[in-house]
């Protein structure tokens, strides 16, 4: 990791790491980041501290007890609930909630990332920015019956629902593609 962003330092691109240990983001903040990219829900006491000492931004994932832990809709207001009471402990006023949709835990299924991608708006309740993270996930794959790097269509088509539910980040694997797809959104809103 260290030499991967040795070779982005000063380079001007926007770093966000994903890291879960104190002492790796001490590596990371060696370097020219923007962002932490935390899946824990800061459950770890040490990691919730660095993170706010290094005072970058923080997305942070619905998450309990484990990375994605939280199924279904209830179970993730309650940890998005605990996450802002631990930047709200910690003193980290800088973050993005992130609901973790996706298949985290085996115990999660298809319909539960659905029930959360219909249930957006609830996490706009908190206050915070929320990040729409759906590019290529396994339910839009189950859904349309294709690999990960077929579900482009899939993924644009979700991700305009998300933003227009009121997500402010949109994490995605087609960049180019992403970038029209939020232009065109916003020139529509913007033409009322």
């Amino acid at each position: 990791m260290d030499e991967a962003l040795r070779e982005l330092d000063g380079t001007g691109v926007t770093v966000s790491v994903d890291v879960q240990q104190p002492e790796v983001l001490d590596v990371c903040l060696r370097h020219d980041i923007h962002a932490v990219n935390d899946i824990t829900g800061l459950a770890g006491e040490q990691f919730a501290r660095a993170v706010a000492d290094s005072g970058l931004p923080v997305f942070v994932m619905a998450s309990l007890r484990r990375p994605g832990d939280a199924v279904g809709l209830a179970a993730t207001l309650q940890a998005l609930e605990t996450v802002v009471e631990r930047c709200s402990r910690f003193g980290i006023e800088d973050y993005v909630l992130d609901p973790g949709i996706g298949r985290w835990v085996p115990e999660r299924t298809s319909e539960d990332d659905w029930e959360l991608c219909r249930n957006f708006q609830s996490f706009l309740d908190f206050g915070r920015p929320v990040l729409a993270a759906v590019s290529r996930k396994t339910f839009i794959g189950e859904l349309l019956g294709k690999p990960p790097e077929d579900r482009l269509a899939g993924t644009l088509a979700l991700t305009t629902m998300l933003v227009a539910a009121g997500a402010a980040v949109v994490r995605g694997h087609d960049v180019p593609e992403t970038a029209d797809l939020l232009r065109v959104y916003a020139k529509m809103r913007q033409i009322g």
